[in-house]
């Protein structure tokens, strides 16, 4: 089969842009905890590339795009196990959507998504989770919950595909996979001591801002990558990423605005990031009029919806489910109202479709979010039962960083005492 040279090149430099977004995000996360525990959530994020690295090429990948087991749409077989016959061509990509690239580029490139997804569930339990059962849970977790749901809504033999849902980049088996696992798995490891009496403000805005410029820049190759060429509808998902994030800042700051009477620099990240996760289902199925409404709409909504963690008394440490369960519903939903045929896809109901579309997008979150939901509690659950996945009130006090990995973030007081007894100020070495 002949491959594309451009399309290879630019699936590939998608994929190193979408693995960039997982450090991106752990420094977005580090720099919202507290200093004690900066380290910690560096160390989950950074692990999480290696155990589902491995995952994915023995098993995960496989699971999620191998030949369809039992024709039912629920899972894929482990024809691909250990990447075995990997320069066949991935099942279901034929006619309209074959892919012009090796079957390795597909593999690494969505390997990205499957390292991202769970390091986005990082954000729920932060400053109380152990790491050896966190390994545990990430490796469980990728084979029994997003692998099924990437075959459900990737694949085209899937059932949610076959049904005619629409996620262009993973609103369904990114978004609301992750956000729904975060609040279960927070329900069953239990609030932050001390939470919500005590203030538990971010320690350091500047490192969190720039994870969240990482991210955005690598949501580019997130988004326009899943194209899969070098191509029109590429180009249409780069600008509708921009666009979207650009709104979703904006509309988070204007809720501030009118909420609170300050525009926050932290609501100024989250708001990008909350515009595009949104527009991470949608952008290869809407217009630019489209990602502008969508961006905007998540800001607005999803700055007032981090605050039902309060109502609801559940300790989602960093608003994941506020963010990418309740972003990905957005971006699900409008591309029944949004999506047109210009761009790619179908026609939603403001383009002259009808009912269908946003039915299927209904079923599609409802299905995905349910899983993820159910089986991450049963997995956190048993694990809990089995190993506990919470630290000590003592190791919870003395924060992650030391308690659990013998580090420090920052060595303020090494330098403060190396400056007194050397009879002047000398760095850190």
């Amino acid at each position: 089969m002949h491959y594309s040279a451009g399309d290879t090149a630019w699936v590939l430099v998608s994929a190193a842009l979408v693995l960039f977004m997982t450090p991106g995000l752990a420094f977005f996360y580090a720099g919202m905890v507290r200093s004690k525990n900066v380290l910690g959530m560096l160390m989950q994020n950074f692990a999480t590339i290696a155990v589902v690295s491995l995952i994915w090429v023995f098993g995960a990948y496989s699971l999620a795009f191998g030949p369809d087991w039992g024709g039912a749409g629920l899972i894929g077989t482990l024809h691909f196990f250990g990447l075995a016959h990997s320069s066949q061509p991935v099942p279901g990509y034929t006619g309209a959507i074959a892919q012009h690239i090796p079957p390795l580029a597909f593999v690494v490139f969505q390997m990205t998504f499957a390292v991202i997804t769970p390091a986005l569930i990082t954000g729920s339990t932060a400053d109380r989770l152990r790491f050896g059962p966190f390994i545990v849970f990430v490796a469980l977790w990728s084979v029994l919950v997003y692998a099924p749901i990437a075959h459900w809504s990737f694949d085209p033999h899937g059932w949610l595909y076959r049904m005619g849902a629409e996620d262009f980049a993973g609103g369904t088996v990114v978004e609301i996979n992750a956000g729904a696992a975060g609040l279960a798995i927070a329900a069953v490891v239990g609030r932050r001591r001390g939470w919500p009496r005590s203030p538990m403000p971010p320690h350091n805005v500047p490192l969190a801002l720039l994870g969240a410029g990482i991210l955005w820049f690598g949501w580019f190759g997130f988004n326009a990558g899943s194209a899969l060429g070098a191509n029109t509808l590429a180009a249409h998902a780069f600008i509708n990423t921009n666009t979207a994030g650009a709104a979703g800042l904006l509309g988070w700051i204007a809720m501030e605005k009118l909420r609170g009477g300050k525009s926050t620099t932290l609501g100024a990240a989250s708001g990008a990031v909350a515009g595009l996760v949104a527009i991470t289902p949608s952008c290869g199925f809407v217009d630019a009029v489209g990602a502008g409404v969508i961006g905007l709409a998540a800001g607005a909504i999803c700055s007032v919806a981090v605050s039902a963690k309060f109502r609801m008394r559940l300790d989602d440490s960093l608003d994941v489910g506020g963010v990418h369960l309740v972003g990905g519903v957005i971006g699900m939903v409008l591309i029944g109202l949004f999506g047109t045929a210009a761009t790619g896809g179908v026609n939603g109901l403001l383009y002259g479709g009808g009912l269908p579309l946003l039915g299927h997008q209904a079923v599609a979150i409802l299905a995905c979010g349910a899983y993820s939901f159910g089986a991450t509690w049963v997995i956190a659950k048993v694990l809990d039962r089995l190993v506990g996945l919470r630290m000590t009130p003592e190791d919870e006090l003395e924060g992650m960083d030391t308690a659990l990995h013998a580090e420090s973030a920052y060595d303020f007081g090494g330098s403060f005492l190396r400056s007194l007894g050397g009879g002047g100020f000398r760095p850190a070495e």
